[in-house]
């Protein structure tokens, strides 16, 4: 359920809604924080659903925190017709079908006019067709392929390529796979089954420093949407959130030696 933080809630009405999934390397947290912190979002509400791990934590995107963070909130600009929602902890594993059906119900019920889930699958299990090329991928829902795919042939992206069923025994039947990937399938399944337009855009990664990753990720994501403007040379100015500092601890504490 969605609450807001003024008593009256924002219209989503057309707005482009931009969620992570809790996945490998957690590379689609990292993206929307690199969004919501070069984009100076202004937090506009919170999910509360039983279906993730509580969480209460400082605001990771203020040097002087004066408010509180919990597992998954709302960031949204009017101007530019968007909206992010971060979330920070996994998904029950008993309760990833409630929360999926939650997060539908949602996304129609707020009229987003498009849905984009960031994730991450694991490098290791790409089958050889997914060896070549980028480590990018995207899928397209039906209502939204209908719009967009012409535009992202031109970009250059590689949909995400279906892998044997029966690997070594037989190549005639071909699933979507996504390990990894948390709820990825999942939603993109229920999306395609409620028609809700949405994208995934994932990329293959290994557990680690995954910064790299989040930044390729918003870089493919912004060649399509254009969030953010690029410069005529150097790289897409993307801002890290003070959180980050404290992304692999504080250090070795100096008195050990």
């Amino acid at each position: 359920m969605f609450v807001s933080t003024e008593d009256t809630a924002p219209s989503f009405k057309g707005f482009t809604l931009i969620l992570p999934a809790v996945s490998v390397g957690n590379v689609g947290q990292l993206a929307a924080d690199l969004l919501i912190s070069t984009l100076s979002m202004p937090r506009v509400g919170h999910i509360h659903s039983a279906c993730l791990v509580p969480l209460v934590g400082s605001d990771p995107y203020s040097e002087e925190p004066a408010q509180l963070s919990t597992s998954a909130e709302v960031y949204s600009r009017g101007d530019l017709k968007l909206a992010v929602l971060q979330i920070r902890t996994p998904v029950l594993q008993t309760k990833t079908k409630s929360f999926r059906k939650l997060v539908v119900s949602w996304i129609k019920s707020s009229a987003f006019s498009r849905t984009v889930l960031l994730s991450s699958s694991h490098a290791h299990q790409r089958d050889d067709q997914q060896l070549r090329g980028s480590a990018l991928r995207h899928l397209l829902t039906p209502p939204l392929e209908e719009q967009v795919a012409q535009d992202l042939a031109q970009l250059g992206w590689t949909e995400l390529e279906r892998v044997s069923a029966f690997p070594g025994i037989s190549d005639s039947e071909q699933r979507l796979y996504v390990p990894g990937g948390g709820i990825t399938k999942g939603l993109y399944m229920d999306c395609c089954t409620e028609r809700v337009p949405m994208a995934v855009v994932l990329v293959f990664c290994s557990e680690g420093d995954n910064i790299p990753d989040a930044f390729a990720l918003c870089n493919h994501l912004n060649n399509w949407l254009h969030l953010v403007e690029k410069p005529a040379q150097g790289p897409t100015p993307w801002r890290t959130p003070p959180s980050w500092r404290l992304l692999f601890g504080s250090g070795v504490p100096p008195l050990l030696y």
